[in-house]
């Protein structure tokens, strides 16, 4: 149900449900709808509307939201006392340019009471995640941290990469910073434990040991060359291993090379050393062990030429799991103290907490953090910032890697920006574009057609913005680029104009130029030339938004060459760039992109297709019955040439499940 505003203007977002707030912040949360004003606010913006909704709002904890004219949330903040600071909006000076802004654009106001400030602060972390007011400290990295399963529900344990919703009955190791610091591990998990990374359904179907047995990276408990009981041992040594006990495996593994050797089985022996080879490898790289932190996450922020970068370091079972650096969106005036703080409660809003938070930075509400993150995560949770020993150290260690982090990405942001620029320039564009959006399509003879969208802008490729579309025109001759070009932009910009409306350029707002990439492209470039030039161009003028966004078709050169592309655009001549010239390389970087995913995203959906199997449509049949029909029978289509008796003499399979696997096959027949 959407909340209505005092003004009588629907709010942006929906206020969220009350198991709703329960479940994302992991808290049993008490909430309720402080009183509005309703009526007494028609016309008033600014100070004055702040001012008509200050007379009525309680002195107890709680959450704000502040919403511009168009039904934006412009800022969502907490406090311990409703009525004081939002009467602070009210007055008049005082303030940061940036916050006399929001003031400025603000004409309506919503309030959510807690019981607790500890409550607030966790409910106002997980509203700036979902909502992104412009002008929070945004956490703009929301990419989950993978882990490491073990499957604990099979009879013989596999080891895994895992990212997403976790299951009660597996156990998980985690978090780490990368996807290359898991497989890191995995793979000397595989060369020391010999534990498996097959699928259950692999594992099933073995009935002879995979190159990994043969190469020594498995026991092969698949085909019964370790028994179950002896492989359980090696997933108890992993998962100490894991727990930070590698120095008492090392130990055992000494022992029993030991043995083997005392008994001449010297093969063994070899065995046990090759192992213990492997674990002093994985130790060796581990980075970083400090011998009196088990369990903690360091944080330090660095800022220059008006960004910001936050490191993180993990430490889990006494082992460094690597680190990640993060670039928040946050105002240039905003100190680096009030960053971190911002940054820290959206960063736990949905991953595990640590019992230790180390910072760089003493922040002003450390002691609430720390009770917030408590309530959360059901255990102490201590938040300081060290000033002595091993854990200034790691401090110092975070304080460097973000301050390098920050600087290559300075340089690549002014080098992009130069580049931005020069594009500009050599197209004759209106405006250095901020947010340019690549097409290309990928098919075989018209099948599996996929288009693609790349984005790029001043940060470079925007991943978490490229787009697929499924080529789905039924008349569409297949083969015809032309038609899956005009299909692809007539959704993309039909759906962007339902959600954004009509755009509106504002040449002087304070926020443009800021890296932000709005929802709207300034610049198409299109993997053709003149025929899909012109099919795009038939697109955006029955939409009526040619004048919105300038397009450049770029057709490969004779032969294909790279360097001798032509370029198209509307009422001009074709034309090529100078060979060597760099804006030149950045447009090839930039179609090769888009390039690459719609071969990917081709070759993904084709393979689907290829891997489909005709079991899959009958209504009944699931990975258990179809595992034993396709045993009986060796193929789907031997299936399907089975009698009515052959069928019912398969093993899980009714009579009436034989029928309908038998009327399917005889209907497509």
């Amino acid at each position: 149900m959407v909340q209505e505003s005092p003004t009588g203007k629907p709010a942006s977002q929906p206020t969220p449900s009350k198991p709703d707030l329960a479940a994302t912040t992991g808290a049993n949360i008490y909430w309720e709808d402080a009183t509005t004003p309703t009526g007494e606010t028609d016309g008033l913006r600014g100070p004055e509307v702040i001012a008509a909704f200050v007379k009525r709002l309680p002195g107890s904890p709680g959450v704000y939201r502040m919403f511009n004219s168009a039904g934006d949330v412009l800022y969502v903040g907490k406090a311990k006392n409703l009525k004081k600071r939002v009467a602070s909006y009210a007055k008049a000076g005082g303030h940061s340019n940036r916050i006399a802004r929001m003031i400025c654009e603000t004409v309506t106001m919503e309030f959510v009471r807690t019981r607790t400030e500890t409550e607030a602060l966790l409910l106002e972390a997980n509203l700036i995640k979902r909502l992104r007011p412009r002008f929070n400290v945004l956490l703009r990295d929301d990419k989950s941290f993978p882990y490491i399963v073990i499957t604990d529900d099979h009879q013989a344990p596999a080891v895994f990469k895992h990212r997403g919703v976790r299951s009660k009955n597996r156990d998980y190791f985690g978090p780490f910073a990368s996807a290359g610091a898991v497989n890191r591990t995995i793979n000397a998990m595989q060369r020391v434990f010999l534990i498996r990374t097959c699928t259950d359904s692999v594992y099933e179907s073995r009935t002879r040991p995979c190159l990994l047995y043969q190469i020594k990276r498995c026991a092969a408990p698949c085909t019964g060359e370790i028994s179950i009981d002896d492989y359980r041992r090696l997933v108890d040594d992993a998962k100490a291993f894991l727990n930070g006990k590698s120095s008492k495996i090392q130990e055992q593994l000494a022992d029993q090379m030991q043995a083997a050797a005392d008994n001449l089985d010297f093969e063994r022996a070899a065995i046990y050393r090759d192992r213990i080879s492997a674990l002093s490898m994985v130790q060796g790289h581990q980075g970083i062990n400090p011998r009196g932190i088990d369990e903690a996450d360091v944080f330090a922020v660095f800022q220059k030429e008006g960004m910001t970068c936050v490191q993180v370091f993990f430490f889990r079972t006494g082992q460094n799991w690597g680190n990640r650096a993060f670039f928040p969106k946050a105002d240039k005036t905003i100190e680096a103290a009030e960053v971190l703080e911002a940054f820290l409660a959206q960063f736990y809003d949905d991953k595990p907490v640590p019992r230790l938070v180390l910072l760089s930075h003493p922040i002003a509400e450390g002691e609430l953090l720390s009770d917030a993150l408590t309530l959360k995560a059901g255990h102490k949770v201590t938040v300081t910032a060290p000033q002595r020993g091993e854990k200034l150290d790691l401090i110092k260690q975070a304080d460097l890697n973000a301050k390098e982090a920050l600087e290559r990405r300075l340089a690549e942001s002014s080098t992009q920006r130069k580049l931005l620029e020069g594009l500009a320039e050599a197209f004759s564009l209106s405006r250095i574009p901020e947010r340019i959006e690549v097409y290309d399509n990928s098919h075989i003879m018209g099948t599996n057609a996929v288009g693609a969208i790349i984005v790029a802008g001043p940060e470079g490729f925007a991943k978490n913005q490229y787009r697929k579309f499924n080529i789905k025109q039924a008349d569409l001759t297949p083969g015809d680029d032309y038609g899956m070009m005009r299909e692809m932009l007539t959704r993309r910009f039909s759906r962007l104009i339902k959600e954004n409306g009509l755009r509106v350029r504002h040449d002087d707002d304070p926020e443009s130029g800021d890296g932000t990439l709005g929802p709207w492209p300034d610049l198409l470039l299109i993997d053709g030339g003149q025929g899909q030039l012109n099919a795009v161009m038939t697109v955006l003028e029955e939409l009526g938004i040619t004048d919105e966004v300038d397009v450049v078709g770029i057709a490969k050169g004779p032969d294909r060459d790279a360097g001798r592309e032509k370029f198209f655009m509307p009422g001009r001549v074709s034309f090529m760039l100078p060979e060597r010239d760099a804006v030149l390389y950045f447009v090839q970087r930039m179609r090769d992109e888009a390039h690459r995913f719609a071969i990917g995203s081709h070759r993904a959906r084709r393979k689907k297709a290829m891997a489909k199997n005709p079991l899959d449509e009958i209504a009944g049949i699931g990975p258990a019955r179809k595992r034993a029909l396709l045993h009986r029978f060796g193929s789907a289509k031997a299936v399907g040439r089975a009698a009515l008796p052959d069928l019912k003499s398969v093993e899980g399979i009714s009579d009436e499940m034989a029928q309908s696997i038998y009327d399917y096959f005889n209907e497509k027949g």
